[in-house]
């Protein structure tokens, strides 16, 4: 006796996309649900929403919805709804709505965020700012034969040599240095100058204090460093011309 064939499965058939209509029943794809997320976006009122430009799985019951995004200050940025619908449910919710970068790569954000200890510049230190040394910071040490500079009593803490080195490359090649605008048009130098008040050690010998109050006064500058206001600055007056002509005079 021959046995009745059984109907073979046909396999579910798939649209030009590649999806099945399984997935395209899936409420959270539905139009109904872009229409959702769209409204939600619209109440919040901070931009035009554009056209709907895709739709992704986050988990079997979670998708986000993406569109276009006109937001002043935000070009190359997109809308994103998150929704969610239960299991066996066809009712669509919207769980968060987000302006976010679009894949795109193109959209303009802050550059990457730096620690304030990185970022801090010389000068930023205002009055009743507080600025604690760091636990490992080279230029401090407790051994005094780490010390470039005898530490005052009642100190814990001591320069290290490389602290004070690199303090007097600083100073070297800073604003009041050999290599600044006014030391090189400056025919007379600091050494020589009455104003300059050489520094003991472990400062050295090559810098000194500015005692000219129309000039740097009160800065530490290099020996080498110079301006018109040094002490033996001297200035040569033009003679006056012997025979004065009178433009006003007549010609006849």
């Amino acid at each position: 006796m021959k046995g009745v064939s059984q109907p073979k499965k046909s396999s579910p058939s798939r649209s030009a996309g590649g999806s099945t209509h399984r997935r395209g029943n899936n409420p959270l794809l539905s139009r109904r649900a872009v229409e959702l997320s769209r409204e939600m976006l619209e109440q919040l009122g901070d931009g035009e929403v554009g056209r709907h430009i895709g739709v992704s799985g986050l988990e079997r019951n979670v998708a986000t919805h993406r569109f276009e995004a006109a937001v002043p200050g935000y070009p190359g940025w997109e809308w994103n709804v998150v929704v969610a619908c239960a299991s066996g449910s066809e009712h669509v919710t919207v769980n968060e709505t987000a302006l976010v970068p679009a894949p795109s790569g193109n959209a303009l954000q802050a550059p990457e965020w730096v620690p304030y200890s990185e970022r801090l510049l010389p000068g930023d230190l205002g009055p009743g700012d507080l600025m604690p040394p760091a636990p490992d910071d080279h230029r401090l040490t407790p051994d005094p034969d780490e010390a470039g500079v005898e530490a005052a009593e009642g100190r814990r803490h001591y320069l290290t040599r490389r602290g004070l080195d690199e303090a007097k490359q600083r100073w070297r090649t800073g604003e009041y240095g050999p290599g600044s605008e006014f030391a090189e048009k400056a025919t007379l130098h600091c050494r020589t100058c009455a104003f300059y008040l050489p520094a003991a050690d472990p400062v050295g010998e090559n810098f000194g204090v500015c005692a000219n109050e129309y000039s740097a006064d009160g800065i530490l500058v290099h020996a080498t460093y110079g301006c018109g206001a040094h002490s033996e600055t001297v200035v040569h007056e033009t003679p006056a011309a012997q025979d004065a002509f009178d433009d006003e005079s007549p010609v006849f």
